[in-house]
Formats: C-alpha cells, structure tokens, sequence
C-alpha cells in the first residue's frame, strides 16, 4: 500500500483492519458527472417507484444488519447492541419516508387573485452530505431517505475512520435496486469538499459535524449561492427540578450522557439540579456511574466502549484536567481499562466554574458535569450561557415548569421527562452554533427542494 492510504484501526484494540485508497480527481469527477446523469431520469420516477426501492432498502438493512453493526463497531468502538439499533433506525426511517414522501411533498393549496394557485415541491439535483463517524450509518440514511425519496441524487463524504461503513451503506442503496449513480459513496478526505461543492452540478450541501467544519462548508456554500444544513456540535442541557420522578430521571440522565461511549452531540452533558434533590440525585448518579460496565463493545455486557480515536481521548482527558485545575470536583466511576485502545474511566464533574472546559466547552465522551441550582429561572440562565443550543431536557411534574422550560431553554428541542433523541416523525436541528436547518420529517424532505409558486391566470 502507498502512504496515500486511509487506515482503518479497531478502538479498542489499536489493531490495523484495513487499508483504503482515496478516490483520485478524475475519479470524484466521474462520480459527479454519473449523479447528475442518474438526475435527469431519477427525478421522472414516481413516488411509487421511489418507495418500492426505499423499502427495499429497509429489508437489505435488516437482512445485513448483523454484519453492518459489526463491522461498525470495529470501525469506532460502540457497543454491539446500539450499533444493531442504529441499523434497525436506518430501516424505520427508510420506511418513514417510502410511507409519507408523497404526502409531505403533495402540493400546497394558496389564495390568490387567479384561478389556481399552489406550491409544488421539485428536486434540485445532486446533494452532498458531509458526514461524522459517531452514528455512521444513522447520520446518513437520516440524510438519504428523504433525500432520494425527493427525487435528488446523494453524493456521500463520510468520515475517514469509518469508510468500511459507507461502503456499507453504498451496497444498501445498490442491492435496493436503486438506479446506478442514485446514491455513491466518495472516498475523500475534507481537503476535496470544497471543489465538490463548488462544481456547478452540485446543487446543496448538508453536514453534521463540529463547528470549524460547519463554517467552512457554509462559507463555500455561501459563495455559489448553494442550499446548506448544518447539524453542528451541542452542550444539551438537562434540568432536574424537585418534583420530578427522580428514579426515572436518574436512569435517563446516565444513558442520556454515555450512550455511543458518550460521543454523541445530543448527549445531555450539562445537568443543573435543584438544591431540594442535589444530594440525593448526587448520590444516585455517581452509583450508577460506579455500575457501568466498561469494556470490550463485542460483548452484550458493555455500556461503554472505547472513545473512537486516540487523538479524541487525549482532548478529553485534557479538558477534565483543564476543569478540575479551574476548580472542577472530579468523581470517577473507577472503571478497570485495559491497556490497549482508546478508553476513558466514565467522570462527573461538579461545580465547575465559568470559563471552565467543563461549562463552556461540548465534551465528547463520557463525561457529565454537573451543577446545583436554586430554581428553575437560575437553571435556564445557566443553560442558556452555552453557545450551542441542540437539544434540552427536564424532568419535572410541574406544567407551569414545563411551559416555561419550552418558551425559554435556547435549543432546537426541549423533551419533558425523557432524553433528547432524534425521531424520523419528528423535526432535528439547532440553533445558535449547534447549526441551522431541520432534517427528519417533513421539514428533512424539504430541505432541499424547490417550493415552486404556480399560478393560473
């Protein structure tokens, strides 16, 4: 192999498991040139054919969803069984959208002074997606069922530690029985975004990533006048206030902070808790934290597997040290790690002071910080500090509490006694620097379509 080769290391054993060749220029531009050719004849099908396919897709998915999850696992550590849920989402939303694309993009009925008049939806063309290895397969059939079912064509650039998985997820799309050129996988690093999206048969761009990226496709994005969706980085927070279920809180907030290893951007990670139930939700958190299992993703025993690279690791140890020399307290659950691979002894940290990794900054991994609040206006207010704003969530039996959590927590969702997950029924996005768009739904079809004004005269 050439040292123009992408290697692919297994976490949780720094062990080498395959090797890629990226794609070559003229290699990218044939990929381009056959998804706009698949275009033309892509956008003709009827919604009928399109949701024959989309369901097929759905059944490659199940019939294959042991060796995607597999090898996904492999590629960036998560445990076994969430990787298998993860496939089995991939199928739902294949299904959502073969069921309902239709219907979200039926045309819209409008007053006006003529005879006739409405709004049709119509494809734009090739789409980029820009995508991050956390969820590998989630983040990108979230993208390509609406996508497709629209009448575009997708063009995939994933992250380069797990290529095996969008390969995977090409073969999805191919033994579907989708046209040739519908969906390809491009095997690139970001060095060659820029030029894609700058080719004028690229029509949009979306991307869920970190901030620096999200800026730089926006910028390029912004300068050919392009569509683009961002889903960046979140700080979500999740509020516990004295009347809630605090059992079923407690349980909620450590899967909601260390499920995917913790590496997931609607991860709850900042918890303000009221002074009323400080001490024994303090009690409660650091015993289940003390009861994760740590260890290897392959077995159905393992909450937490390894973080997905060293580098990932080392920048998370850095900010826990950052935060604790700032004033942070730190509990470890005191989890046995093994010498080999990228882990991460699972770690609360309390009352960290402003300034502090550990307020300001998204921590990637299975991390929770933690905070004690005199009411529910103090908690808002520190919520609201964060420059993300993704998700929130709040426990609470109190409805005036609720409402005022959902009129004032500064985030693209606000989940009542229950952790922020994304939901193919229901619209996904950001504000703030957590990003601008919505995926899933009827808003995720309409991303990236042409709201077409009709009138007869």
């Amino acid at each position: 192999m050439s040292d123009q080769t992408v290697k692919s290391v297994n976490p949780a054993t720094e062990v080498l498991i395959e090797e890629f060749s990226p794609f070559t220029d003229p290699m990218i531009d044939s990929a381009i040139t056959k998804s706009d050719d698949c275009f033309t004849e892509w956008r003709k099908t009827s919604f009928e054919r399109r949701a024959e396919l989309m369901n097929k897709a759905a059944d490659v998915l199940d019939q294959n969803a042991e060796r995607y999850a597999r090898q996904m696992t492999a590629e960036m550590g998560k445990p076994l069984s969430q990787a298998k849920a993860e496939v089995e989402k991939c199928a739902w939303v294949c299904r959502h959208y073969a069921e309902h694309a239709e219907e979200y993009l039926s045309d819209e009925p409008m007053e006006s002074g003529g005879q006739k008049a409405y709004v049709r939806h119509l494809p734009l063309g090739p789409v980029l997606a820009v995508m991050p290895w956390n969820y590998p397969f989630w983040q990108v059939f979230r993208f390509a069922a609406p996508t497709l079912m629209a009448g575009n064509t997708g063009l995939l650039k994933h992250a380069s530690n797990v290529w095996r998985s969008a390969l995977n997820i090409e073969e999805v799309f191919r033994e579907a029985g989708f046209p040739d050129g519908c969906f390809q996988t491009l095997l690139i690093g970001s060095g060659a975004v820029e030029r894609i999206i700058e080719d004028r048969r690229v029509k949009a761009v979306t991307l869920t990533g970190s901030g620096p990226a999200g800026q730089s496709v926006a910028a390029t994005a912004g300068k050919q006048l392009k569509p683009s969706l961002l889903e960046l980085g979140g700080s979500d927070a999740f509020l516990i206030m004295p009347s809630a279920d605090l059992e079923k809180a407690l349980d909620t907030a450590v899967t909601a902070r260390t499920q995917n290893n913790g590496q997931s951007c609607i991860a709850a990670k900042r918890f303000f808790v009221h002074a009323d139930i400080f001490d024994t939700f303090k009690e409660g958190f650091e015993a289940r934290f003390e009861a994760l299992k740590v260890g290897a993703p392959m077995s159905d025993e393992t909450d937490v597997g390894p973080l997905a690279t060293g580098q990932i690791r080392d920048e998370l140890a850095e900010q826990v040290e950052k935060s604790t020399q700032a004033g942070a307290k730190a509990f470890y659950a005191g989890a046995g790690l093994p010498e080999k691979g990228y882990w991460f002894d699972p770690a609360i940290l309390y009352d960290a002071p402003d300034g502090s990794p550990s307020a300001d900054e998204e921590m990637f991994g299975p991390v929770a910080n933690v905070w004690k609040v005199d009411s529910l206006e103090d908690a808002i207010a520190r919520a609201n500090r964060s420059i993300y704003g993704l998700g929130s969530a709040i426990f609470t039996q109190d409805e005036d509490e609720m409402d005022v959590a959902i009129d004032q927590l500064e985030a693209g969702a606000t989940f009542i006694n229950a952790m922020t997950a994304s939901d193919p029924r229901l619209p996904f996005g950001g504000i703030k620097q957590s990003g601008y768009g919505r995926e899933l739904s009827a808003d995720g079809i309409k991303a990236f379509v042409n709201r077409k004004t009709v009138y007869l005269a």
